[in-house]
């Protein structure tokens, strides 16, 4: 009786510290659009939907699936908190937690977003997408959107309010020229007089989705020969750019598969009727894993009808299980047939300002100031620090990464004396995003093989022969042949006694029964080794007849 007394005692003490650690308040912080803050208290089984549900009743925002929010791991890569999972189990630091409010489905059609507050924070996101340099437009269109920018936090020009060089107290993009600021001032003054905030907000969205990068967050890879090239998702589909061009547009309805295995990313689908298959490599495996989540959400966001029909996706082959994922949330139609269905009265917009910076370059200070129709804003003089909405160094597309063609101009500066460098070069860039090792040595590489090239060139008019070194590279090129048959020779080795284990035993375990199941290894044993297996049977039964004869 004792015994059990004691322990029963033990197990009220666990219970009790487990009840104590799940009720434990975690204080978790969210930057809003407009740099914003706000704070609130999570318990340790708190799923990433209460958080969600947080912010949106802090906006009173009811189109709430066009957003999401982000956060960084502690290896600095990003990721969108996913709805249906703890909160705890996800950030996988210690808390206090801090996190980013952001667009995450760009709406295909601005104009059929049915209330104001959902058009002002996706003129908020692309306001912040154009400063960090996601958004690229030509030079027209740039000063078209600065210049709504202006008329929504300034309202109509104003000689006796503002002076010569007003524009300038505006860091609108990356790096803006005084063209381009010239330009800005003038549709300020003339095409946008007369516009309430409301209005210039609407028409900054309806040209920003006009444009080629709209809505895309890009991901620094590199495809098959080791360029680099930027990944993104949008409404209509999969985009790469690399170079001076978007060099593919793969519309969601020809996109067959998304999958990753380790650093690779392959994007399987049809162009023209034939099979096409995109392959790139990422930085870490998380970055990959990372790149083929936001694929399948955008692909199930805007490519499904219902949000019945979304399927879970398995990055799995064969022999591996792989990963899987499943998109919870409505699909872009189900999103527009329920704002349509939205009868209030419009939210008040409570604005907040940013005043300027004192002296010591602290951070700004942010209060809310009271709502009014035309919701005039401060000066406001933006942070020259990297982005902050991931606490990590932003991600760019620079004028040397993204290098658009003369369709799609980058950030425009002064056309004198060429285009200059708005960033660092790519191979910078994603050192800087992902400490990789292999992109950081890349320079050193391309050096070697500069001075090496150099060296060779002034060898030659001494008369050094050329066959001298002739034997080193085919004693290179048989010792890598070399270790080729060895590595095929061992995987031989390994696979083949693990295919015969799944083709002619019967052991009955879970993990080999799963792969019996599968449709493509029931194709290769009927079709290919059935047949195979009975005409080596019968050439053997033939030679031990001769033999016996």
């Amino acid at each position: 009786m004792f015994e059990k007394k004691e322990r029963r005692m033990k197990m009220l003490r666990f219970r009790t510290s487990s009840v104590r650690s799940l009720n434990q308040e975690i204080q978790c912080t969210v930057r809003l659009l407009d740099d914003s803050e706000i704070s609130c208290s999570i318990q340790r089984d708190t799923k990433g939907q209460f958080l969600l549900d947080h912010v949106c009743n802090h906006y009173s925002l009811l189109e709430k699936d066009y957003f999401g929010i982000r956060y960084v791991d502690l290896q600095k890569q990003r990721h969108w908190l996913e709805p249906n999972k703890t909160i705890t189990k996800q950030m996988k630091a210690q808390p206090p937690y801090t996190m980013c409010f952001r667009v995450k489905f760009y709406p295909y059609e601005p104009m059929k977003i049915k209330e104001e507050l959902t058009r002002y924070l996706l003129y908020l996101q692309l306001k912040r997408d154009i400063y960090h340099g996601r958004l690229l437009c030509p030079f027209a269109d740039a000063a078209y959107l600065g210049a709504c920018i202006v008329q929504a936090e300034l309202g109509d020009y104003d000689p006796d309010e503002h002076p010569a060089d007003y524009i300038s107290d505006f860091q609108l993009f990356p790096k803006q020229s005084q063209k381009l600021e010239r330009k800005i001032m003038e549709i300020h003054r003339n095409e946008t007089r007369g516009q309430c905030p409301a209005v210039a907000e609407m028409n900054l969205l309806q040209r920003a989705h006009t444009l080629e990068t709209y809505g895309v967050d890009p991901h620094p890879c590199k495809d098959f020969t080791g360029s680099t090239a930027f990944l993104g998702f949008t409404a209509t589909g999969f985009v790469v750019f690399q170079g001076n061009k978007r060099i593919h547009l793969l519309k969601w309805a020809d996109v067959s598969k998304l999958k990753f295995e380790g650093k690779t990313f392959y994007v399987i689908g049809l162009q023209k009727e034939k099979k096409l298959v995109l392959t790139f490599h990422t930085s870490t495996p998380a970055a990959c894993k990372h790149l083929w989540k936001c694929g399948v959400e955008n692909q199930a966001f805007y490519k499904c009808a219902k949000s019945s029909q979304i399927k879970t996706v398995s990055s799995s082959n064969i022999f591996f299980k792989g990963s899987r994922f499943r998109y919870s949330g409505k699909v872009a139609k189900e999103v527009i047939e329920a704002s349509s269905k939205i009868q209030r009265d419009p939210p008040e917009l409570a604005i907040v300002s940013q005043p300027e910076a004192g002296k010591d370059g602290a951070e700004w200070g942010a209060g809310d100031v009271p709502p009014s129709e035309e919701r005039m804003l401060c000066k406001e003089e933006r942070r020259h620090e990297e982005d902050e909405e991931e606490g990590c160094d932003a991600l760019t597309i620079s004028e040397l990464v993204y290098n658009p063609c003369a369709s799609l101009l980058p950030t425009p500066v002064e056309d004198v004396g060429g285009v200059d460098l708005l960033f660092e070069s790519p191979v910078k860039l994603l050192k800087e995003l992902h400490a990789d090792s292999g992109l950081r040595d890349e320079p050193e590489g391309e050096q070697e093989c500069e001075g090496a090239q150099e060296e060779r060139a002034r060898d030659a008019p001494r008369g050094l022969s050329p066959r001298a070194g002739g034997s080193a590279p085919l004693g290179a090129c048989l010792r890598s042949l070399a270790r080729l048959l060895a590595l095929a020779l061992g995987l031989l080795m390994i696979l083949l006694p693990l295919l015969l284990l799944l083709l002619e035993s019967d052991i009955d375990v879970s993990f080999l029964r799963e792969i019996r199941q599968t449709p493509e290894f029931e194709q290769f044993h009927y079709e290919y080794y059935c047949p195979l297996r009975r005409w080596v049977v019968c050439k053997i039964n033939i030679v031990l007849d001769k033999l016996g004869g």
